[in-house]
């Protein structure tokens, strides 16, 4: 469509103009700086564009997982105690070990409980492995956080790591509805009373408690859509969401100058 310049192209350059003088502006911001770092383009010889900005992180994350250069004491095991490896290494336990429990559990009301005494009694290495599964869920949720504790500690979160600072926070909170949303499917009675005292604690928030209590449960009390809901929460929902922010972390790690940060 044709307007008042002649051609059917000035929208088009008006809204590229305030674009382009919005990014500007953004970029003197220190948020859009800890977020973007768009000054890195330039600094690795790329022309400014969409294309070579995806390439500055492709060769990052793909070529360049470790920093050319590292401080001493940022290699040492009694700075970091590789409670961040660790914590990645239980997700992967946690993982493999879900998988194979799947194989033997149904998400009914009728099923739950029944599966879990067959695993533990019939099932070769049934018990080993949902044992494993267990108590790496507690230890996950230990070693973040005192991941959290140490980057704290060290003073990690400070500038330029201010965004992974909230990334770590996000699955820090993840990593513990991963682990309440596995507490009810052995489907007993410990399972369904801290359900019941976590979700009804959730009721009391202001405005909209009594909204997110129903979501959970999927009724007015625990039944069985509670069960199936937070067994597609615990093994689909969350698991995709989490590994996406992990990811992100770690692409940030190694964006920010690796895993060591301001003393």
């Amino acid at each position: 469509m044709a307007n008042g310049n002649g051609n059917g192209h000035g929208p088009r350059v008006r809204v590229g103009a305030a674009l382009e003088k919005f990014d500007e502006k953004m970029r003197g911001s220190q948020a859009w700086t800890a977020i973007f770092r768009p000054g890195s383009v330039y600094r690795r010889g790329y022309t400014d564009s969409p294309r070579n900005r995806s390439y500055v992180i492709m060769n990052n994350v793909l070529y360049h997982l470790h920093p050319v250069k590292v401080k001493r004491h940022s290699v040492k095991v009694s700075y970091t105690l590789c409670l961040g490896g660790l914590s990645f290494f239980l997700f992967i336990l946690l993982t493999v070990t879900g998988i194979f429990l799947m194989f033997f559990y149904r998400p009914t009301e009728a099923a739950a409980w029944p599966d879990i005494k067959t695993l533990e009694t019939a099932v070769t290495f049934g018990s080993l492995v949902r044992n494993m599964h267990r108590w790496g869920a507690h230890l996950m949720v230990l070693s973040v956080f005192l991941h959290m504790c140490r980057v704290f500690y060290h003073g990690a979160y400070k500038a330029p790591r201010e965004f992974n600072w909230v990334i770590g926070v996000v699955l820090l909170l993840l990593t513990l509805l991963l682990s309440f949303t596995g507490y009810l499917l052995p489907w007993d009675q410990l399972a369904l009373w801290a359900v019941t005292v976590g979700t009804n604690m959730m009721g009391y928030t202001p405005v909209f408690g009594s909204s997110v209590k129903y979501v959970l449960l999927g009724s007015n009390e625990i039944s069985g859509d509670t069960l199936l809901r937070w067994y597609v929460l615990h093994v689909l929902l969350l698991p995709f969401v989490i590994v996406i922010f992990m990811a992100v972390h770690f692409w940030r790690v190694r964006k920010d100058g690796g895993i060591t940060g301001p003393l």
